[in-house]
């Protein structure tokens, strides 16, 4: 009478010895529906990854159009958000695209004040076959002024006053001497910087210093290293700087868009 070896292996099945576990193969539907789910995770990764060569040319672009309107030395980091881009791309307006700029230049008298960082958040931002220029339907920015660039530009020291919204302005000239004054900072019309309610802090006011502060600010100081189509809504100091805060629609970045 013929008797099975227990250490005979199943033909044709995977047998792993003594002790082991028995798998078995997986049935064809199972393996059927792992090909589709690798298929589909391959497919989602590749549709990201042009995604993302399309958002890296759109920002390349925008940044681009920047560069040449506002005469950087560096191109701007931008940020296209939202998923898909494609389909943004498609419709020819991008959502929301984020900007930051450093050192906007001055330049000469129509441009006196430069810039120091300028953020800019645009909603609607119109594609088009030129790389020249970029439109956005809405925009919002605020644009920061370092106390060095804005004494550097008035000829005089400006410093954080010690009131909100406020600064301090030194006046020093020699054989002279020095004064300090107070001054409040607004926004005026004409996308301008006002110094207003001067106050007399320290030292004594000769008419030399006097004349001094008067230049620098008896008149509003035109603020226009930003893209036309921006109004300045207010402007708030910091302990570094002024934050000029704009708004705007129907806006172009193109070369020579500074406000004029």
């Amino acid at each position: 009478m013929y008797q099975s070896h227990p250490d005979e292996a199943y033909v044709g099945e995977p047998y792993y010895g003594d002790g082991s576990t028995y798998v078995s193969p997986p049935p064809r539907t199972r393996r059927r529906l792992i090909i589709a789910a690798a298929s589909l995770v391959a497919l989602l990764v590749g549709g990201v990854a042009v995604d993302r060569i399309a958002a890296a040319r759109a920002e390349s672009r925008t940044a681009k159009a920047f560069q040449d309107g506002m005469g950087t030395a560096d191109r701007p980091s931008v940020h296209v958000r939202g998923f898909p881009v494609l389909t943004q791309l498609a419709d020819g307006s991008l959502d929301h695209v984020d900007l930051t700029a450093h050192d906007i230049p001055a330049d000469g008298t129509t441009r006196p004040l430069p810039v120091t960082k300028l953020t800019v958040g645009m909603d609607g931002l119109k594609t088009s076959g030129s790389a020249e220029e970029a439109h956005a339907n809405s925009v919002t920015a605020t644009a920061f002024l370092s106390y060095a660039d804005v004494s550097s530009a008035l000829g005089v020291q400006v410093s954080q006053g010690d009131e909100s919204d406020r600064v301090n302005v030194t006046a020093s000239l020699p054989l002279v001497g020095d004064v300090t004054v107070s001054a409040a900072v607004s926004a005026a019309s004409g996308n301008r910087i006002a110094f207003t309610d001067v106050r007399a802090e320290q030292g004594e006011l000769l008419p030399p210093l006097k004349s001094l502060l008067d230049k620098a600010l008896d008149e509003p100081v035109p603020l226009q290293n930003v893209p036309q189509g921006l109004h300045l809504r207010s402007v708030t100091t910091t302990g570094d700087g002024i934050d000029a805060r704009f708004t705007g629609r129907s806006v172009t970045f193109r070369p020579d868009s500074s406000s004029g």
